[in-house]
């Protein structure tokens, strides 16, 4: 058994098009980086999809706190951002 530092990621072909000024974007970067294009847009995709999967995790995180009555009144959450705004909450 391959340990998994070892493994290799399974890699797929993706076909789709983008807009000409984009992919001139692309390849820009990738000359100036000295990077293939393929690892360019494979980070750009793993940055987008983390931060939406962040963003996704946070709002459902509110929601399920909303549904067990985790809330706070409005005059004590406006109260509590004043107090930090202007310092006097830690």
């Amino acid at each position: 058994m391959v340990p998994a530092a070892k493994r290799k990621d399974v890699r797929e072909q993706v076909s789709f098009k983008i807009a000409a000024n984009t992919k001139q974007r692309i390849e820009q970067l990738a000359q100036a980086t000295r990077r293939s294009k393929t690892f360019v847009i494979e980070e750009a995709i793993n940055h987008y999809l983390s931060i939406n999967e962040w963003q996704i995790k946070s709002i459902q995180a509110g929601l399920d706190d909303l549904d067990a009555g985790n809330v706070i009144p409005q005059e004590e959450m406006t109260k509590l951002w004043e107090g930090k705004v202007a310092g006097t909450v830690d």
